[in-house]
């Protein structure tokens, strides 16, 4: 990593030309992955990246390089031509660097960088395992193993300077069950902000198991009738609704540039009063936390909703600049290809009074959502599309059967209105948030919630 003697230089030219003020994001991340079908290792990844990013600002405007050419000749070059995109009096001068010194919050035991091979893929194929006894009817297991070490320097024209570690790892396990001319996929992938120690606290062979169990479940589903219906949502990642259907119409990204439908909208009702949600980057070594956020600002948990009124974006200190608000420690980045903009990091529900027994016993006919698959969303409009991986017809406040194909339709804005009841199970789930910045791992999450009325696709 660069001396700050070095980096302060860099920024000086950065603001030789008035900018007023310029940032660097140093990056050194360390990746091992290895890709294992029915058992057998099909694949072995490994890779260091190195590389810088900086970016200059000029009130509400920025621009952007980056490189993995870190000699000084280089990144003198890159600053100065960079600095060129403005031609004025030189405003600011870098101040004196002085290192940010915090404590760990996210404790790391064992360095998967110091883990051998054989033990990591000795991880997947207990996964496999687990999968492929399930059940006959399990014909093809595919596990993913991955670890990354990110190390981060960030430093700024204010004299800031701060590193950070971020350590994660994770398993993606899918599973295609198949029995005659019927085929189905289950996949099931935690991860966390941990080392290797993750896998001794974890059962991987439990995991696999519960990818073949959805994959099994699917297989024998019927189709899922179409119609305007209850829909209960369940907890982990069920909360990938709020995270695309809310969450993305509540980052600074849009809201700075009016195109959000929760633009303006701050102290106004939004959700139901039963919805309360935050999204928190400081919780103990979650999948979507960090020390400090691509700008070097230190975590926080941020408080969105409150009893259905919208209480705070998620912000970066741009688009901050641009709403006359300040950060809210939201920025992030994929890595240092990437100038980092207002992304989520666990961002979920909170806890409501009802349970998940009382939802299904009070709701005579609807769908209920064990879990959920990927979908979009318009945050400027609030409309999104989202697929159910695991799903049942409730009939009678009884759950009576599985269904497959199913697809939640809807408009965040609405969705949230029509909340009317919330559960008391909160979990957390792990996945990839993919945007502006490039991809980035958050948490979604939630406890339980029934929305009176949802517009459900399916093939029946």
């Amino acid at each position: 990593m660069l001396e700050k003697q070095q980096l302060q230089e860099i920024l000086d030219v950065c603001v030789s030309t008035g900018g007023d003020f310029a940032e660097i994001f140093e990056e050194k991340k360390t990746t091992h992955s290895y890709g294992l079908l029915n058992g057998q290792v099909e694949q072995a990844n490994s890779g260091i990246v190195y590389g810088i990013g900086m970016r200059i600002y000029h009130g509400t405007e920025s621009v952007y390089a980056y490189s993995n050419d870190t000699s000084m000749d280089n990144l003198r070059k890159m600053a100065k031509d960079l600095s060129a995109s403005y031609d004025e009096e030189k405003k600011v001068s870098c101040k004196e660097l002085i290192e940010v010194v915090y404590e760990n919050q996210h404790p790391i035991l064992m360095d998967p960088t110091n883990v051998s091979s054989e033990e990591k893929i000795k991880v997947a194929k207990l996964a496999t395992q687990g999968a492929s006894e399930y059940d006959p009817v399990i014909q093809k297991v595919m596990v993913r193993y991955l670890d990354e070490k990110q190390e981060v320097a960030i430093s700024n024209t204010e004299g800031k300077y701060v590193q950070d570690t971020r350590i994660r790892t994770r398993l993606a396990i899918q599973v295609i069950a198949i029995d005659g001319d019927k085929m189905e996929t289950g996949f099931y992938g935690p991860g966390a902000s941990k080392g290797f120690e993750f896998y001794s606290e974890m059962n991987p062979y439990e995991a696999g198991k519960e990818a073949a169990r959805i994959a099994k479940t699917l297989v024998y589903a019927d189709e899922c009738p179409s119609g305007n219906m209850p829909v209960i949502i369940d907890n982990g990642f069920g909360g990938v609704i709020f995270h695309e259907a809310c969450g993305h119409s509540l980052e600074a990204s849009s809201v700075a540039k009016n195109q959000s439908v929760f633009s303006g909208k701050l102290g106004e009702k939004i959700a139901s009063s039963k919805v309360s949600a935050v999204d928190d980057g400081t919780i103990t070594n979650a999948w979507g936390s960090s020390n400090v956020d691509d700008e070097g600002n230190f975590t926080k948990r941020n408080l969105l909703i409150e009893n259905g009124i919208l209480k705070g974006y998620m912000i970066d200190t741009l688009n901050g600049r641009r709403m006359g608000m300040p950060s809210t420690s939201n920025s992030r980045r994929q890595s240092y290809k990437y100038e980092t903009t207002s992304r989520m990091t666990n961002t979920f529900i909170l806890n409501g009074e009802d349970t998940l027994e009382e939802m299904i016993a009070d709701t005579p006919y609807g769908l209920y959502c064990k879990s959920m698959s990927g979908g979009s969303v318009d945050p400027s409009t609030g409309d999104f599309n989202f697929a159910v991986q695991e799903g049942y017809l409730i009939q009678d406040g009884k759950i009576t059967k599985p269904v497959k194909g199913a697809s939640l339709i809807g408009n965040g804005a609405e969705t949230l209105l029509k909340i009317d009841k919330v559960g008391n199970n909160l979990k957390r789930a792990q996945g990839m948030c993919g945007s502006s910045s490039g991809s980035i791992p958050t948490d979604v999450g939630q406890p339980a919630i029934r929305v009176s009325q949802m517009i459900v696709g399916g093939r029946e």
